[in-house]
């Protein structure tokens, strides 16, 4: 009887992304030729936590023609950021039986720009991606070249922003498969963004496992080495690559059915909560992104029992 049951749970788990996709999940993400007002961006867009990429609302910042990899040489060259060190470009992801997070190095941004641009190297692949507001805490020169937040945006929310991220990296820097708890409006200033989405509905297909964490460490001979954080406890992550799923370990994923867009010059993603997300960007890409944390509501709990009950069933 136990038996029947859990199989019975299983099978409305395999069937409900299919469901959710019929009624809400976009085939593509949608385009929007203007920004929305405040009550159509929270009636059409986060209430039913749909993504949309935004054309014409950034076109009165200066950053959109200032940034470049020359503006910053000349205007904030000499200063020293935070970079993400990684052998392959993968940080924060699962490598082999370890949750990788990057060696952190505090680099002048000029250096970091002779990298992208060929005229010096470094070990490894660098990614200015330090979240937690790097823009206003390691860029502030940068600030009057655009705004603080995204006022249609912020009114629509009822609330500020959490943080404002500064990203710049080389091709091969690649984010892995992971979904956030923010209202997350993406600005690519320079170069694109390529992201692969899966809605939140497709968690009975997306596997997740627990990884000891560890970090890389730059050796002198131009390597790296795995330490291993012992004081940490382990990380739940998505083990799978999206791009080439190994579907004989993880079959399931072969059900979930993955949106991809690219993100211009010009143009803004808002990136509901909760949804999956895998991100790829050209040479130099310059990109801002505005984090509004979600809200706590029925939609996050209706989530949070769709997560458990895959991990009851054994679906992950």
């Amino acid at each position: 009887m136990a038996e029947a049951a859990l199989e019975a749970a299983r099978s409305e788990l395999r069937e409900f992304p299919a469901a959710a996709r019929e009624l809400c999940v976009p085939l593509a993400v949608p385009y929007l030729d203007k920004p929305p007002t405040p009550l159509h961006f929270c009636r059409d867009w986060v209430c039913p936590n749909r993504p949309c990429i935004i054309r014409n609302t950034l076109q009165h910042w200066p950053a959109l023609q200032k940034w470049s990899l020359l503006y910053f040489r000349a205007t904030v060259g000499s200063t020293e950021v935070s970079v993400a060190v990684t052998p392959d470009g993968y940080a924060d992801a699962v490598r082999g039986d370890r949750f990788m997070m990057p060696a952190e190095r505090r680099l002048p941004l000029s250096f970091v720009l002779d990298v992208l641009e060929g005229r010096a190297q470094h070990p490894g692949v660098l990614y200015v991606q330090k979240q937690c507001s790097n823009l206003p805490t390691e860029l502030p020169q940068l600030l009057p070249d655009l705004e603080s937040h995204v006022p249609w945006a912020s009114e629509a929310l009822g609330k500020m922003p959490d943080a404002v991220n500064f990203w710049l990296g080389e091709a091969a820097a690649v984010t892995s498969l992971h979904k956030d708890h923010y209202e997350n409006l993406y600005c690519v200033v320079s170069g694109e963004k390529h992201f692969l989405f899966h809605p939140p509905s497709d968690r009975p297909f997306i596997p997740y496992e627990l990884y000891t964490p560890a970090t890389y460490q730059p050796t002198e001979e131009g390597t790296f080495k795995v330490v291993d954080e012992e004081a940490m406890e382990k990380v739940p992550w998505i083990p799978l690559d999206p791009l080439a799923p190994d579907l004989a370990r993880y079959p399931s994923y072969s059900q979930a059915q993955a949106l991809r867009c690219t993100v211009r010059a010009g143009e803004m993603l808002y990136l509901p909560a909760l949804w999956f997300h895998h991100v790829q960007q050209s040479q130099g890409c310059i990109a801002v992104n505005f984090w509004y944390d979600m809200e706590y509501d029925l939609k996050y709990s209706y989530f949070q029992l769709l997560d458990s009950l895959t991990k009851a069933s054994g679906l992950d």
